[in-house]
């Protein structure tokens, strides 16, 4: 057992999180400094998240006929790419928007596969780490949200001294380093190296591969209404983050430091709730904690938004809506770990990331459009009213109850080459 590929794909998580987090709060206000325009922001946000949905959809087969280690690496690699040629391009005066527009979407269509990539090892870096995947994933998500909260703090005062384009370069930084320690640090670790396919590779092949991880999906409701769910609120969320939020900060809040604020407070509560999940979580009935966090973290920040015109108001309720939303993901990932067979996980997680961000370009593009056609205030009433009916879902839901139950069995995935998928534990209703 060895703890160094483990503490290697926090590390990296940690560093390419930040990173990230300098990009969601700095390309938002570039766009807003360079164009003034909130539609613009969410054609960008638009044409960022687009290609996600495809990478994630057809990522896979191929990440476990590449390799798990390989696709991590290599897709921070690119995005390094694509993300630095954004402030070189504009400090060289040949930054086009449609330009913009492009290398968001590069970035978008290579990130997904590599965060699929470290996400679906992670039960087997718990197990050569000699730990439990509850508390892995509760470890794995803690330190994607202090990273957050982190990238956020420092976003805001950067953006202020500097500027967003500096920013830029940061972020860039940052995925380069990530893919250079997995890469090197992420070995010994079967399941991080391509799985060999006795068939040849071809586009049959694959579309039966890719129906495995849909073929179980669908068969499980509880799955699906999670991944419904979590879709609608994704939607949000990318408006919120991508437009809303900026905008607000920009005409309410007093410009990126206080929006910069927000964030990191948010983030910073959201590494607390993972934590006291963590620790305590597994006592409590999950379907419980489940609603109530997604009830917390959601609507009430659009609401408080809408109706105030200063940050205190709105820090605390990003602080308890943090705190909500960091007991969300281990318990979805402690789920998935449990419910799909190894030899599945990378198609049904595909399949599920696939589904869960289908409406992110939608959600940019629709609150850019509501920001510019009817006002900020209207577009957070609205985003916050379908927000808070859409988390009502596991409190009215028979299939939810399913929550509490572990798999009666873990059925083997079908074998390659047949073109059956495995039979999904059914859930019960009790």
């Amino acid at each position: 057992m060895s703890r160094r590929p483990f503490v290697a794909v926090l590390v990296a998580n940690t560093i390419s999180t930040a990173g990230s987090s300098l990009t969601l709060i700095g390309v938002p206000w570039f766009v807003l400094q360079t164009t003034g325009s909130a539609g613009r922001a969410g054609v960008v946000a638009f044409c960022a998240t687009l290609p996600v949905v495809v990478a994630a959809l057809a990522g896979g087969p191929v990440i476990d006929r590449v390799g798990r280690r390989r696709v991590s690496a290599a897709s921070d690699a690119v995005c390094a790419l694509s993300v630095g040629a954004i402030p070189l391009l504009h400090y060289a005066g040949l930054l086009e928007f449609w330009m913009l527009c492009a290398l968001m979407a590069v970035g978008g269509l290579v990130h997904t596969p590599g965060l699929t990539a470290r996400h679906v090892l992670l039960p087997d870096l718990a197990a050569h780490a000699g730990t439990t995947v509850a508390r892995a994933a509760s470890l794995y998500d803690a330190v994607h949200r202090g990273a957050r909260m982190l990238g956020a703090a420092v976003a805001g005062v950067l953006i202020a001294v500097v500027g967003a384009e500096a920013v830029l370069l940061v972020d860039a930084a940052t995925f380069a380093l990530s893919a250079l320690l997995v890469a090197a640090f992420v070995r010994g670790i079967p399941a991080a190296e391509p799985q060999p396919r006795p068939e040849k590779v071809s586009f049959a092949r694959y579309r039966a591969e890719l129906a495995e991880g849909w073929a179980f999906l669908t068969r499980s409701r509880l799955l699906m209404g999670i991944t419904v769910m979590v879709m609608m609120t994704n939607g949000l969320d990318q408006g919120w983050s991508a437009v809303l939020l900026p905008v607000h900060g920009r005409e309410a809040l007093g410009g990126a430091t206080a929006l910069g604020l927000l964030v990191s407070l948010f983030g910073g509560f959201a590494l607390l709730g993972a934590l006291l999940y963590g620790a305590w979580g597994e006592r409590f009935p999950r379907r419980a904690v489940f609603a109530a966090a997604f009830l917390v973290s959601g609507a009430p920040r659009y609401a408080v938004a809408a109706l105030t015109d200063t940050t205190l108001p709105l820090a605390v309720t990003m602080a308890l809506a943090g705190l909500g939303a960091g007991m969300l993901n281990p318990i979805l990932t402690t789920m998935m770990y449990e419910k799909v067979p190894d030899g599945l996980r990378s198609r049904v997680a595909g399949v599920t990331t696939a589904g869960c961000e289908l409406t992110m370009p939608l959600g940019g593009l629709a609150a850019g459009l509501l920001v510019d056609g009817f006002g900020t205030v209207r577009a957070l009433l609205v985003f916050g009213g379908t927000y808070l009916l859409t988390t009502l879902a596991p409190l009215v839901f028979p299939s939810w109850r399913s929550m509490e139950r572990e798999p009666v069995s873990r059925t083997e995935p079908a074998p390659p080459g047949s073109g059956r998928a495995a039979r999904s534990p059914r859930p019960t209703r009790s």
